[in-house]
């Protein structure tokens, strides 16, 4: 078995045929003006040592060099055996409150800024472990299945936005419901759902739901985002600044943290409610509760362990460039012997 890590460089091999052609140019041309000059019979007894087998031998020494050099570059790789290696983790999913309100700013940069921050530092401290993505506001939507591509969910995590939901509001209850769908092995024995809203908006029977929820042996931790004065939400136009929402009779909405509906939730399951303004917070201390829970297994693959094979191709091609450096054109004793272009019997 064996892999090519980067094949581009195989188009370098063209200068190969080119250097023939160039050989043959120059040797076509040597020929044709040597015989302005002279004869063959008087150019033979000129340059008796002369030998047009060691000139096609040099470039025979100096193109395999070439060859085996430009090769090296493709960096081959040759698999020497299979190897099985068995994932570890557990399954965390994060349900990020998308509304409205957390466009405030009462939370630098905003709320929702914020948030993506602390899901985004805490994926950075997982280990092998499986994570989705959830958004909502007035319906809950899938971001991201669960996965252990955290490169990806960081990326996915970057595009929440109010604008990905059809409704406005905050549909905890649906997030709590759609978490549920997302843990699809049976023999994990640990399972986080990770809520993250500033609590404003809360439906009825959440209390419920979220011990629905803990039942099927998912804990729930709610992260608090936004202070309890809260702040205007502001409305922009292509990144600039042109108001602040209003309510029916034209006051300027505040919206504020409502931390008792993220308690209530985190109560009801058996988790934990945390202060999540300052971004260490939440992150160190979920970071040491994911890390110490038990790990189940999830995941087996097998793959070939392939091994850089370069530096062969690099030293046989040095080699062959320095016996080139080293062969003259001129005939030597043992090759009068073997005349096999026949040169010793025309000069006779």
């Amino acid at each position: 078995m064996y892999q090519i890590e980067e094949p581009i460089y195989f188009y370098f091999l063209a200068v190969i045929p080119a250097v023939i052609v160039v050989f043959l140019l120059v040797f076509w041309w040597k020929k044709k003006t040597q015989k302005k000059f002279s004869n063959s019979s008087l150019l033979v007894q000129l340059a008796p040592n002369t030998s047009t087998f060691k000139s096609v031998l040099k470039l025979t020494f100096l193109l395999i060099g070439l060859s085996l050099l430009i090769v090296s570059l493709t960096n081959p790789k040759m698999g020497t055996k299979i190897k099985t290696v068995k994932r570890e983790g557990v399954d965390v999913v994060f349900a990020l409150d998308v509304s409205k309100s957390m466009l405030a700013e009462d939370i630098a940069p905003n709320r929702l800024e914020k948030s993506k921050q602390i899901i985004s530092k805490i994926i950075d401290k997982l280990g092998s472990d499986r994570v989705g993505i959830i958004i909502y506001a007035g319906n809950a939507y899938p971001l991201l299945p669960i996965t252990t591509d955290h490169a990806a969910a960081k990326m996915f995590l970057q595009n929440a936005s109010p604008d990905l939901v059809s409704s406005q509001g905050t549909a905890i209850n649906e997030a709590l419901d759609l978490a549920k769908t997302y843990y699809n092995n049976d023999e994990q024995t640990n399972r986080f759902l990770i809520i993250i809203s500033d609590g404003e908006d809360h439906q009825e029977e959440t209390k419920q739901v979220a011990q629905n929820v803990s039942n099927e042996g998912i804990k729930v931790y709610t992260i608090g985002i936004g202070t309890e004065n809260g702040g205007p939400i502001p409305m922009k136009l292509n990144g600039s600044l042109i108001g602040y929402k209003k309510d029916n009779k034209g006051k300027t909405v505040i919206t504020k943290r409502v931390s008792k509906v993220l308690q209530d939730i985190a109560d009801a399951s058996n988790g934990n409610y945390i202060d999540g303004n300052k971004t260490e917070t939440p992150v160190k201390e979920l970071a040491t509760i994911i890390g110490n829970a038990k790990k189940s297994e999830f995941e087996t693959k097998q793959f070939s362990d392939y091994k850089d094979q370069f530096q062969w191709f690099i030293g046989i091609g040095l080699l062959f460039l320095i016996i080139d450096g080293f062969f003259f054109e001129k005939k030597t004793k043992w090759l009068r012997k073997v005349d096999l272009f026949d040169e010793e019997k025309n000069k006779k």
